[in-house]
């Protein structure tokens, strides 16, 4: 875990995110995890760097509705068929947060 942790810190600005760094395989990661908030958590991250819904272009409509299919499935395999909440945050008012190094 403190591998892990030193990995994150060293990430550049710019679009080198924990999550560009999840999907290159930079740092290890399980998708699915329990925490307090809910019994299940997983995430979907295109490998097309998206900074947010707002910079979304025309031509990104395919890819985003590809992720909300991608999202059913992966709750389907997990049988969350009680229900489950899918996420997109937009900028700080819409709780959407940028890691940064330092």
């Amino acid at each position: 875990v403190a591998d892990e942790i030193a990995r994150v810190q060293v990430a550049q600005p710019g679009g080198d995110t924990i999550f560009g760094k999840i999907i290159r395989k930079e740092i290890p990661a399980k998708v699915m995890f329990e925490d307090d908030q809910s019994p299940t958590h997983f995430l979907v991250i295109p490998k097309k760097h998206i900074s947010q819904i707002s910079a979304a272009e025309d031509d990104d409509e395919s890819l985003l509705g590809r992720l909300m299919i991608v999202g059913r499935k992966c709750a389907a395999d997990l049988g969350l068929n009680k229900g489950y909440q899918m996420v997109v945050n937009e900028g700080s008012h819409g709780r959407q947060t940028h890691w940064s190094p330092g």
